[in-house]
């Protein structure tokens, strides 16, 4: 089984629960975007919508255990609803919501917390975002909220000693030698490669993803914009950790809280062409993806 590094479950004071409200407020701030992405570059037809269900399924790759995710899921209902009443549709569909993230992820909290006026049917779907987790064009609409510049493992380089990337001593690269950025870089672009080219596969004809994170401007330095300063305490306190002998100095590496903060749209645009196999999928993909990123990065 693949590493997992979810985020910390249940209510507690460390949980991601009571410690996510910085996603929630970005997320709150992009709504409009959100909604304006749906309302104009999501198709809606008899060729995409099941004739007999009237189902539209919609999954959040990265849900961790909420509330922000039920936020999300509102908003997009919200936004579908508005869709439908724009077209020739005369009634909303139903609705089915996939909750997806890591194995160990925990789902018992999130569907404890489920709300109880949801008006859609709600499934958990466990697994890596950066593998297929839906059969071949069953999604409507795909979101991910700060979710994608988590690295799906650290880079090789950065942990050999007789590599020119050694990252000794630190979790993050915002500092570190050219060839640490490198290697981050070059991991990043494996990972989202991975991401879509899963969900090219996943998506419906007419379909939409939309994603929600961080960037930077393009020539900026990571240290000038990344969050490189707000981890360089917690990278100290490791490394007088590891001096004390209290964790193992190896034990740096393998931390997950790195992120790779590099040009999103030219990468997005350079990753997304191998996975387009039609003119018409071209369209809808490259327009649904760089739409969302645009807006929110």
């Amino acid at each position: 089984m693949e590493e997992s590094f979810p985020m910390t479950g249940g209510d507690g004071p460390y949980s991601y629960a009571k410690n996510s409200n910085r996603q929630k407020e970005a997320a709150e701030s992009a709504k409009a975007m959100l909604v304006a992405a749906i309302t104009e570059n999501l198709e809606i037809n008899k060729h995409n919508i099941c004739p007999i269900s009237n189902s539209f399924r919609i999954a959040d790759f990265g849900c961790s255990t909420g509330p922000n995710t039920f936020i999300a899921i509102d908003t997009i209902i919200e936004a579908v609803c508005k869709t439908y009443h724009e077209s020739t549709f005369v009634h909303n569909p139903e609705f089915h919501v996939f909750f997806s993230d890591h194995v160990s992820n925990d789902f018992n909290f999130l569907f404890t917390n489920l709300p109880k006026d949801r008006s859609y049917f709600a499934a958990g779907v466990p697994g890596s975002f950066h593998n297929k987790l839906f059969p071949r064009a069953s999604l409507n609409l795909a979101y991910s909220s700060h979710a994608l510049q988590w690295l799906s493992k650290t880079p090789m380089e950065v942990t050999n000693p007789s590599s020119p990337a050694f990252n000794k001593g630190k979790i993050f690269y915002a500092k570190a030698v050219e060839q640490v950025c490198e290697a981050y870089k070059r991991q990043h672009e494996e990972d989202l490669a991975s991401f879509f080219g899963a969900r090219s596969e996943e998506l419906a004809p007419g379909g939409l993803v939309a994603i929600l994170m961080s960037g930077r401007e393009d020539e900026s330095s990571p240290s000038q914009v990344s969050l490189g300063p707000l981890f360089e305490p917690l990278e100290s306190t490791l490394i007088e950790m590891a001096n004390e002998v209290c964790m193992s100095s190896s034990s740096l590496f393998i931390i997950k809280y790195v992120r790779s903060d590099i040009k999103l749209l030219y990468i997005f645009k350079q990753i997304l062409m191998p996975y387009i196999s039609t003119k018409e999928n071209y369209q809808i993909l490259l327009s649904s993806y760089l739409y969302s990123l645009s807006t929110f990065s």
